[in-house]
């Protein structure tokens, strides 16, 4: 992409950084690791400036090879039409050979993929005997759904090979030598082996240099990509070697504003041009006129003022009026006992004059 800022590293502070993280290794060896193999991969840990939009695996070449010619490396390959799977194998090791390619320990067709490695147990068998796994580009597609997640999580998916190519042992060997870059969508950090901690620290450097170019040449992102560059082993803290200037930030975030379409940036700058040419007016008529222009143009900030609340007298019940304590109505229930009070006493003024009448009278 355009408008990328080059990193240039600087390969005295690079060597320096290499030297003081395989001393670091070298103290934490002890005496029953020196019996074995203790070497470690030295990675370079990159932290960009901004999330990438696409996910991208970037190949990159090393001069110095970080895999010793021990390692087992297996190769898938295609069916070849009109040959059963032993002649496929037969085919493919011969073309090796007139190539100049020695490698490869075994090579696997896609048919005896299918059959032989379809159990769970066989595939975790085929994971643990190679250490590298590399396919022909005509069936890279058509291998994750046989391989399944154990290739991708140990992080041994296979690498395409161009099979047909005319230089096939420069290929495989920059395969082989080589390491990838992934870069994901889902954070600004990315990770890949560059070295190994036996090696030398003037071909460390080199690869690390080498690796830096290829990751900012191949990355589909524009303006500055590069914030931080680090190196680190399996083990160890990571160390600086690379720190972006803060001026590209302000690149950065100009790169992110979107662009305006062609008419709305007319208008805009038509727009502006008519400001200016009020502007000049208003100076020729006066600094008087110019200061009411300006407290025109310019919002007043308000500011916050606390507001007293006024206090609220009670209010005073006015006394009732003669009239509405008159017209004051009796509760129903009072009424009824009286209506009820005063038949019961005519009821008891009727017995008792009754009972005077029938009383004789006494001679």
């Amino acid at each position: 992409m355009a408008d990328k800022t080059e990193v240039v590293l600087d390969r005295t502070q690079v060597k320096k950084a290499v030297q003081a993280l395989q001393a670091f290794l070298k103290t934490k060896s002890t005496r029953d690791s020196l019996l074995l193999d203790d070497t470690q991969h030295i990675s370079l840990l990159f932290t960009l400036w901004k999330v990438p939009k696409q996910a991208q695996t970037i190949r990159i070449p090393l001069p110095h090879g970080q895999r010793p010619d021990t390692e087992e490396i297996c190769l898938f390959t295609r069916d070849e039409p009109n040959m059963t799977a032993e002649q496929t194998q037969r085919f493919y090791k011969r073309l090796l050979e007139e190539k100049g390619v020695k490698n490869i320990s075994e090579i696997i067709p896609y048919k005896v993929l299918r059959t032989e490695y379809k159990p769970y147990e066989a595939k975790r068998r085929l994971l643990g005997n190679f250490d590298m796994f590399i396919s022909d580009d005509r069936i890279r597609r058509l291998l994750p759904s046989h391989l399944g997640k154990h290739f991708y999580e140990r992080k041994k998916e296979p690498l395409s090979v161009n099979l047909q190519s005319k230089h096939l042992a420069r290929d495989i060997q920059s395969v082989i030598q080589g390491t990838s870059l992934k870069v994901t969508n889902k954070g600004c950090c990315c990770m890949a082996r560059v070295a190994l901690s036996s090696m030398a620290a003037d071909d460390v450097t080199e690869n690390i240099e080498a690796a830096v170019k290829t990751a900012v040449a191949k990355l589909r992102m524009k303006g500055p990509v590069m914030k931080l560059i680090h190196i680190k082993s399996q083990t160890s803290v990571a160390l600086p070697i690379y720190t972006s200037d803060l001026s590209q930030l302000s690149v950065v975030k100009e790169a992110d504003k979107p662009k305006e379409k062609g008419g709305a940036a007319k208008k805009r700058a038509k727009k502006r041009q008519k400001q200016g040419t009020k502007q000049t007016d208003t100076t020729a008529e006066g600094k008087g006129k110019e200061k009411k222009v300006k407290e025109e143009e310019e919002e007043e900030i308000p500011q916050l003022v606390p507001i007293e609340t006024p206090s609220k007298k009670p209010k005073l019940e006015k006394p009732l009026k003669k009239k509405q304590l008159e017209k004051v109505p009796k509760p129903a229930a009072a009424k009824k006992g009286t209506k009820a009070q005063s038949k019961l006493a005519k009821k008891a003024g009727k017995t008792e004059s009754k009972v005077k009448r029938k009383v004789p009278k006494v001679k």
